[in-house]
C-alpha cells in the first residue's frame, strides 16, 4: 500500500519566465499540483509570497520567494478494501476472475475518482490479484468506463496477466458490446476507422482527431426502433470512449449519453441516468489451458428498462 503523502515545506525562487503570471498558475508550474489544488493551498492560508500570505489572483514577480506547505494528503492511488453491492462473480479459477460490473464503479483508483472500484472489492473480497504493472492496477489488462456496465476478466496469476496482456494488445480477444443509438445508422452495419484523440477544448472527453491514436469499431443493426436502434459491436482497439466517440461522430450518439450530445430529453423519456452501453460478451483463450473460453452479462435493470420503452414508442 502506498503510504500517505507527508506534509512538505517548499520554497523557490519564481523565474524570470513566470513574471507576473497569477499565484495559484505560478504554484501550478513550479510544484506540480493542479490548478484547483494549488487554489484551495491559498484559500487556506498555506502559501506566502515574500512572507505576505498570498490571494490566489495575486502577480508574482520574477525573483519573489514563493513558499508553500503542501499537508499531507490520502494517495488518491490507494486500493481501498470495500465490499461493492451489485458485483457478481461470473467465473473464478486459479488463473483469472470474470465479474459483471454494475454502473457507477471505477475498475481501479484514480485521481479525481474517490467512489467504489472492482480492484477494491476484489481486494475486500479476499482475492489474490496478479501484481503486473501499477499496484493501483494490479491484474487489469482492460478497463470499463464508470458509466458502462458488463463483464470484464482480472488476472490473479503473473502468468494469465502476462498472456492476456499480450491477447488484447494483439487484438485476438472478441470484446462484444450492445448500445442504444439515437436514429438509424446509415449503413445498417459497418465499420469505423477514425483515430481518436483527447479533445482539444475538454480534457474529460474525447474526439476524432487527425492526429489521434488508431480505432476501429464494427456494428451491425441488431433492432431498428422508432427513435433508437439497437447495435452489436466489435472493437478491434480499446481507446477510452471508443464507441461513444465513433457513435457520436456518425451523429447517431449513445442514447443517455449527454457528454457527447445525446439528447437530455428522450435520455429522460427512458429513464437513462447514463449512456446505453453494455459490455455483453467477452472471449479469449484460457491462459492456462488455450482452451477457447466466453462469458456473457445480461442487460442490467435500468438498460433494460430504457430498451423496453424504444420498443414500445410508436
Amino acid at each position: 500500500m502506498s503510504q500517505p503523502i507527508g506534509a512538505e515545506q517548499r520554497v523557490v525562487s519564481v523565474p524570470e519566465g513566470l513574471a507576473g503570471e497569477r499565484v495559484d498558475a505560478a504554484m501550478a508550474r513550479m510544484f506540480g499540483v493542479s490548478r484547483t489544488r494549488a487554489a484551495a493551498l491559498i484559500a487556506d492560508g498555506h502559501v506566502h509570497v515574500d512572507g505576505e500570505v498570498a490571494g490566489k489572483s495575486d502577480r508574482v514577480h520574477a525573483g519573489s520567494m514563493l513558499e508553500a506547505t503542501l499537508p499531507a494528503v490520502a494517495d488518491p492511488l490507494e486500493v481501498k478494501p470495500e465490499l461493492v453491492e451489485g458485483i457478481r462473480i461470473i467465473h473464478d479459477d486459479e488463473s483469472i476472475v470474470v465479474l459483471d460490473k454494475p454502473v457507477g464503479i471505477a475498475v481501479h483508483p484514480s485521481p479525481g475518482w474517490s467512489g467504489p472500484t472492482v480492484v477494491g472489492h476484489l481486494a475486500a473480497a479476499g482475492f489474490r490479484i496478479a501484481t503486473g504493472g501499477a499496484s493501483e492496477r494490479q491484474g487489469i489488462v482492460q478497463r470499463l468506463d464508470v458509466g458502462t456496465s458488463g463483464v470484464m476478466v482480472i488476472c490473479k496469476s503473473e502468468h494469465a496477466y502476462s498472456v492476456l496482456k499480450n491477447a488484447f494488445r494483439q487484438r485476438t480477444v472478441d470484446k462484444v458490446y450492445h448500445t442504444l443509438v439515437q436514429g438509424h445508422p446509415d449503413p445498417l452495419s459497418g465499420t469505423i476507422d477514425a483515430p481518436i484523440g483527447r479533445h482539444p477544448k475538454a480534457d474529460y472527453k474525447f474526439a476524432v482527431m487527425a492526429d489521434g491514436r488508431h480505432s476501429v469499431t464494427h456494428y451491425e443493426t441488431l433492432e431498428a426502433h422508432r427513435f433508437a436502434s439497437l447495435l452489436e459491436v466489435h472493437l478491434e482497439t480499446g481507446r477510452t470512449h471508443q464507441i461513444r466517440v465513433h457513435m457520436a461522430a456518425l451523429k447517431h450518439p449513445c442514447l443517455g449519453d449527454l457528454t457527447y450530445g445525446a439528447d437530455p430529453t428522450l435520455a429522460q423519456r427512458v429513464g437513462l441516468q447514463r449512456q446505453w452501453l453494455h459490455a455483453v460478451r467477452l472471449g479469449f483463450e484460457h491462459p492456462d489451458s488455450g482452451e477457447y473460453v466466453e462469458y456473457e452479462s445480461p442487460y442490467p435493470d435500468d438498460l433494460a428498462h430504457a430498451l423496453e420503452v424504444i420498443r414500445d414508442s410508436h
